[in-house]
């Protein structure tokens, strides 16, 4: 193993920390160009002197996830569930591969979001090293970043496993190029060994919505993962009983932390309802300070008019037509568009002239999400930035949890039933039981209606090898045929809706679920290509 371990000046260290604050309040409208190995760092230790130093560094951490984070390429893979797709053509290459399950390992956003995702990893990781042996005056405090520290490596190293499986787990700030990929199982216990010892540093409760988190957001992060780890490619089915009893020592401490259900769903996906008591880790924006959240508005609008989206993000129609009518549905979905005299989109939904189905939209027709253009009435369509929050997980998506892992482990019981059920009744739908079937069964399936378009539906279809029933076949045909459609100038051309927007081009077996590793990052660390 060829190691190199690098130091520096504490002025330099500042200086470097301090390029990363710059970066967390001063976010351009440009893509980052991040050059780092995912084993190389250019901080070094130099063990902090004050709490300061260490919140300034931590907070730089912070600064790393939200200039990875605030476009779409940090969720490029949700593209690959069936609820999402893409446009058809224009300049989305790089998400039709995923929307295709056809990712080639020269696509752009992996690259992207590799690097974006590494760089905040490896500055996770200069934090720890800096703190070795390193007892400060404000020991609560200490505590508190240190567990913030390793709540986000963890949080990090998960969500690029749920893109590409098996990843290199860098730990330290050694440099190692003969570094390769780790197991699944290895990947696994290092996020479950850096949640543990979050949740053991963090405090019981933190702000609303929790964009620093607490001990709860720990142990949820938990849950999920013991929820994936008993599903595929692992399939260790002991850990549906850890992810039910991690989920339920959140459901029972949720006042303690912090967390529950808002009675209104719509609310969730506005600028006002950004900070709410159901996210249970969120990722702030703020337009006006520089760091906008540059997934919503018009990203999620056809081209053309009256609209002129960016026409990257749309509804699949197949998930859309099979979704349960109500009041979840109409919180996730726009259907039509509201348009003035003159035929242009308006903010003033009660007193607009006339309504545009989504049969009708020029250059693609799509329902689009309501979760990614926003209410009508607030107006961020019309942009493509906005102040609105990222919810890496939500409270929901908890009690889901908690009552499939209860089926799964054979300990389901009325509290596992009314978890599900509290869910479905937000949603404006029936209670259900045994009757019904399976709780397992029954609370994946409401995942799917739950989490539309909340870039999380491909993960489930992975866990439970369900990317073929999913995606293959006929399975993502509309059933709507559309007696007329229109080309990008706008001219009707009669033709029937039968087949996706963009169909299926890879292979849908296990050998594909995840995305290769970028080859650039191949060419630089070659034991990543075995």
């Amino acid at each position: 193993m060829k190691t190199i371990k690098l130091y520096k000046s504490l002025k330099a260290r500042l200086f470097l920390i301090a390029i990363m604050v710059v970066a967390f309040t001063f976010n351009s409208c440009e893509q980052f160009d991040l050059e780092e190995d995912p084993t190389e760092s250019l901080l070094a230790v130099v063990p902090y002197t004050n709490i300061g130093e260490l919140d300034l560094a931590v907070t730089g951490i912070y600064g790393q996830l939200n200039k990875a984070a605030w476009m779409t390429t940090f969720y490029v893979n949700g593209w690959s569930g069936d609820d999402m797709t893409t446009h058809r053509a224009s300049n989305k290459a790089d998400f039709r591969e995923y929307d295709q399950r056809n990712v080639l390992p020269s696509n752009g956003r992996s690259l992207e979001n590799w690097r974006g995702v590494y760089s905040m990893v490896l500055a996770a990781n200069t934090v720890l090293a800096n703190l070795e042996g390193v007892e400060l005056t404000d020991a609560a405090g200490q505590d508190q970043l240190t567990g913030e520290t390793y709540f986000l490596r963890g949080l990090m190293f998960y969500h690029l496993a749920r893109v590409f499986g098996e990843i290199p787990l860098p730990l330290t700030l050694e440099v190692d190029t003969e570094i390769g990929k780790s197991t699944q199982e290895e990947v696994y216990a290092q996020i479950e060994s850096d949640m543990l010892l979050a949740e053991s540093l963090l405090p019981t409760s933190s702000n609303v919505g929790a964009s620093r988190p607490n001990k709860g957001s720990a142990r949820a992060i938990l849950a999920r993962l013991y929820l994936d780890w008993a599903g595929y490619p692992v399939k260790d089915n002991s850990k549906y009983a850890q992810a039910a009893s991690s989920a339920k020592q959140v459901i029972d401490n949720a006042g303690s932390h912090g967390f529950g259900l808002v009675d209104d769903m719509a609310s969730l996906y506005t600028v006002a309802g950004r900070e709410n008591i159901e996210s249970l880790f969120t990722i702030v924006y703020c337009a006006s300070c520089g760091l906008p959240n540059r997934k919503h508005g018009k990203l999620g609008l056809p081209g053309g008019a009256p609209t002129n989206g960016w026409q990257e993000t749309f509804a699949e129609i197949r998930f859309y037509e099979d979704f349960p009518e109500g009041a979840r549905k109409d919180a996730t979905y726009h259907d039509e568009m509201p348009l003035d005299a003159a035929g242009d989109m308006t903010s003033d939904v009660a007193n607009a002239d006339s309504f545009l189905p989504w049969t009708e939209f020029k250059d693609q027709q799509n329902p689009i999400f309501r979760k990614i253009v926003g209410p009508f009435e607030e107006g961020t369509w019309n942009g493509f930035e906005s102040d609105r929050n990222d919810y890496y997980m939500r409270y929901a998506e908890l009690l889901l949890i908690y009552a499939e892992a209860s089926g799964e482990a054979g300990t389901a019981g009325t509290d596992a039933w009314e978890a599900l059920n509290m869910v479905r009744r937000r949603a404006g739908l029936a209670d259900v039981s045994s009757a019904d079937g399976t709780i397992q069964d029954l609370a994946y399936q409401e995942r799917k209606w739950e989490l539309a378009g909340e870039y999380l539906r491909y993960n489930d279809l992975v866990r439970k090898e369900q990317v073929e029933a999913a995606l293959g076949g006929t399975s993502r045909d509309p059933q709507t045929t559309i007696g007329t459609m229109f080309d990008g100038d706008g001219n009707p051309t009669p033709t029937p809706l039968t087949e996706p927007s963009n169909p299926i081009l890879g292979t849908l077996d296990q050998s594909n679920y995840f995305a290769p590793i970028p080859q650039s990052e191949i060419d630089r660390l070659p034991n990543l290509a075995n």
